[in-house]
């Protein structure tokens, strides 16, 4: 069995989703500058695309099974985008979204 739940988030200016599957999920907040995501997410491919992304990481004991909790959560990686929008590494994922969810004022 799967299930996909999204909410709107922050007023409607970011959704979340959730994605659960038997034994694994994911969960990632999307914005209009770039995304905040768990760990099943590749580094790379945010790079590849040029994609701002701040990525945490779960564990067995504390899973990031919803949008909620990437807030709390320590942000691991950084793509080169997020980076030059200010994110870094070890910040909560609740301030790299709050930086992701400016309005865009500056191309990048």
């Amino acid at each position: 069995m799967h299930e996909v739940k999204t909410k709107s988030l922050l007023n409607g200016r970011v959704t979340g989703l959730s994605v659960r599957w038997d034994n694994g999920q994911f969960t990632l907040i999307v914005t209009d500058r770039g995304i905040l995501a768990c760990g099943i997410f590749d580094p790379e491919i945010l790079e590849h695309f040029k994609m701002a992304g701040a990525l945490c990481r779960g564990t067995p004991e504390s899973p990031l099974k919803e949008p909620e909790d990437l807030l709390t959560a320590k942000v691991a990686e950084v793509s080169s985008k997020a980076a030059r929008l200010g994110i870094k590494k070890g910040m909560t994922g609740s301030r790299a979204l709050e930086i992701l969810a400016r309005n865009k004022k500056t191309k990048l």
